[in-house]
């Protein structure tokens, strides 16, 4: 249901009647003491604990089709490259990235993860991953190689009608809204959860959506506020569909990483992608790449392969 977006789907994809499954959520709902999600006309926003569960969930059901798809191609010689990446990346800077990129390889398969950045150290020293693209973590070693590949800055803004358009806000009037959020506010780590431990945003002020694009659509609609990257709404805040809230903790910058294993030896896939990620066209592409649209979900663990 966290990946179609409503029960109707969830229902006829799984072949049972609307009313079993809301029988099914119901019955999570009182097992674990969490309302999960609520509808809106953008689709399902999660609580932070609904947020969770789906991610789970989704971590499971994709791991069977993801050994499949390695099977298959490691029977076909083709290389195989796995990037693990934070939720705003993989959203807003990752499609034009890795679809500029992949061009350039006939022979290459990428598989992209999303994860909270804390697990990026040991996704890497599994060898889960080959490259991890996000904030740098806290525990890197000697073992890892790191280094900065993007500056951003995460704005706060709200729809044209909404009270606080154009306004400062102040930390209290902050609290009292309803803050429209993509996955990486369930992160622990990263840019969205500093501005929302800052202003002390509580629980349930939050909702969390399917993908970041869903939130805005929200917000467009004066159903709250969202901390958003800059670059992401330039347009929209051009041609007024969404306004800036000025005040203090409404603006924070952030720097995306990649990471790698500190290994040398012969040339790898990574090592081609580190290589070009530094270039003027990367550069270009991450910053005015396609994104995804509303109805993208984006769990904890989602593989989507370019070749």
């Amino acid at each position: 249901m966290a990946r179609l977006g409503s029960v109707k789907h969830a229902a006829a994809e799984l072949a049972v009647s609307e009313a079993a499954v809301s029988l099914h959520v119901g019955q999570l709902r009182k097992e674990l003491g969490d309302q999960l999600f609520t509808r809106t006309a953008s689709g399902l926003a999660f609580t932070p604990g609904g947020l969770r569960l789906a991610s789970r969930a989704a971590e499971m059901l994709n791991l069977q089709e993801r050994t499949v798809i390695e099977v298959r191609q490691a029977g076909h010689g083709r290389r195989m490259l796995r990037i693990a990446t934070a939720s705003m990346f993989a959203e807003h800077a990752a499609p034009g990235l890795i679809d500029l990129f992949v061009a350039r390889a006939a022979d290459l398969d990428v598989e992209l993860s999303v994860h909270d950045p804390r697990d990026f150290v040991g996704l890497l020293h599994t060898r889960s991953v080959d490259v991890a693209i996000g904030p740098a973590p806290g525990n890197l070693d000697e073992s890892l190689a790191s280094q900065p590949i993007l500056n951003y800055r995460v704005i706060l803004v709200c729809g044209p009608g909404h009270p606080l358009a154009g306004r400062s806000a102040t930390a209290h009037q902050l609290r009292e809204q309803i803050w429209l959020l993509g996955p990486s506010a369930a992160a622990d780590t990263g840019v969205i959860p500093t501005v929302l431990h800052r202003v002390k945003v509580p629980e349930d002020r939050q909702r969390i959506f399917q993908s970041h694009a869903a939130a805005l659509e929200e917000v467009k609609r004066n159903q709250g506020v969202a901390p958003v990257i800059s670059f992401a709404v330039a347009r929209d805040l051009a041609n007024n569909r969404l306004a800036r809230i000025g005040g203090p903790s409404t603006q924070v910058d952030g720097v995306w990483h990649t990471v790698t294993l500190a290994e040398r030896g012969a040339a790898t896939a990574a090592a081609e992608l580190i290589r070009f990620i530094s270039t003027p066209r990367a550069t270009q592409a991450m910053l005015r790449g396609p994104g995804v649209n509303v109805g993208h979900f984006r769990p904890a663990v989602h593989v989507t392969l370019w070749s």
